[in-house]
């Protein structure tokens, strides 16, 4: 593959949903499939939603294709010995036009003992928010079973969960077992383990388009939470032309770039990268080609570039696994 390596870009798979709306559309310029689309799911190898190549040589091809017939290229050393042919992270924009419902996800452990799967570790980058827009991160106090069960109950479980306003550039870390919602009028850029378990526990006594509430999951997340009080809001600087470190984690590294001209880069083959453009357009300059990105656009550089530049004016989400 490395004679035709490319930075890939992925077909968007669109999700409706009950809270979906049009950002995805009138903001990254996606081509949305009705006036309820909440989710574009930018990289993804989960079962029956595998991203298909959007560009160059490879196009039509699935991203499981390619770990087959490139992994380590891809997917980098450390990268491919850890996960095999699988690719570990989700990258999602998501449009909330109105209050996700409260929920929670599983551990590692839980998660594979449960559903065979990954644990759903992920980090929230607030890309546009409406006034007075808020979300759901985790309890005011301390909680317990007891406790969390009697407000479950009584409908009452908003009043010790921690509701936190947000704004353009917020970052949110959530380690599994948080409980969180995401409120009406954010749009978000999400990375995530690959894993598409949640467990709702409370959708504001919602109904579909039949009429019917959508299922709660309450017993599997009585386990699955953790009860304590948890910090998940991420300070990080901005300062231009640098990776500046966002999130670290085992799963994930996440560094935000305020690219504003030119920023070389030289690494090595241990991991893919990920960029996010989040605002404006760059160009990605690499073994004497150039591919142009904009905003709403997700980049999968494969592990085997470890030189390149980025020119132009734009804010970037850079994930790798470090």
């Amino acid at each position: 593959m490395s004679t035709n390596c490319y930075p890939l870009v992925f077909e968007s798979i669109l999700k409706e949903r009950i809270w979906g709306g049009t950002k995805l559309q009138s903001i990254l310029e996606k081509k949305i499939i009705s006036k309820t689309t909440g989710e574009s799911w930018e990289i993804s190898q989960v079962t029956g939603d595998v991203s298909i190549v959007k560009n160059g040589l490879l196009k039509g091809k699935t991203l499981n294709e390619l770990l087959e017939e490139y992994p380590e290229e891809i997917l980098g050393t450390k990268v491919y010995k850890q996960f095999g042919k699988q690719f570990p992270l989700l990258f999602k924009f998501l449009d909330a036009h109105e209050d996700l419902s409260i929920q929670v996800h599983p551990n590692d452990e839980l998660a594979k003992k449960r559903h065979n799967s990954f644990g759903k570790t992920e980090m929230w980058y607030i890309m546009q928010a409406d006034e007075e827009a808020s979300i759901i991160v985790g309890f005011k106090e301390k909680s317990s079973p007891k406790e969390y069960l009697q407000h479950l109950e009584n409908k009452t479980l908003t009043t010790i969960l921690e509701e936190i306003s947000v704004k353009k550039g917020d970052v949110f870390f959530l380690e599994t077992g948080t409980i969180h919602a995401i409120g009406a009028g954010i749009l978000i850029a999400e990375i995530q383990q690959t894993s598409d378990i949640t467990y709702r526990i409370y959708d504001f006594d919602r109904k579909d388009a039949q009429g019917n509430s959508r299922e709660l999951h309450n017993d599997l997340a009585l386990e699955a939470i953790n009860y304590n009080k948890i910090e998940s809001r991420k300070k990080y600087n901005k300062t231009i032309n640098t990776s500046n470190k966002a999130v670290n984690c085992p799963y994930f590294t996440t560094n935000f770039i305020p690219l504003d001209g030119e920023m070389i880069f030289k690494g090595n083959s241990s991991s893919f990268k990920v960029f996010m453009c989040t605002e404006g357009e760059f160009y990605l300059v690499y073994n004497n080609e150039k591919q142009s990105f904009k905003k709403g656009e997700t980049i999968l550089l494969p592990a085997v570039i470890t030189h390149y530049t980025l020119i132009g004016k734009a804010s970037i989400l850079e994930i790798y696994i470090s």
